[in-house]
């Protein structure tokens, strides 16, 4: 279902763009960078994500308190390597390293 919804937006979108034309989309991107470029933008972005980043790493301890060893293996060993860290938000989900 979602990806249906995703495609009928991008064709809805595509047509709505293709008939505005280049003009009208020159003037919507210069609109988006400006807003992007904008400190006050950037500075509530980096507040979100950095708090974003905190309540993750609240949860996930929440979930290994409560969970503990009826997680699979290699979830609860991750779970134990952040938590033991100075700074949690350093981590290294993403990048495969165990």
């Amino acid at each position: 279902m979602r990806k249906l919804t995703f495609i009928t937006g991008a064709a809805v979108g595509f047509v709505l763009g293709a008939r505005a034309g280049r003009g009208c989309y020159d003037r919507i991107a210069a609109s988006a960078r400006r807003i992007a470029e904008n400190p006050a933008v950037r500075n509530s972005v980096e507040t979100a994500a950095h708090n974003g980043r905190e309540v993750a790493v609240r949860a996930g301890h929440a979930v290994a308190d409560r969970a503990g060893d009826r997680l699979p293996g290699s979830l609860s060993q991750k779970l134990r390597s952040v938590q033991g860290r100075q700074n949690p938000l350093d981590d290294d989900w993403g990048s495969g390293a165990a």
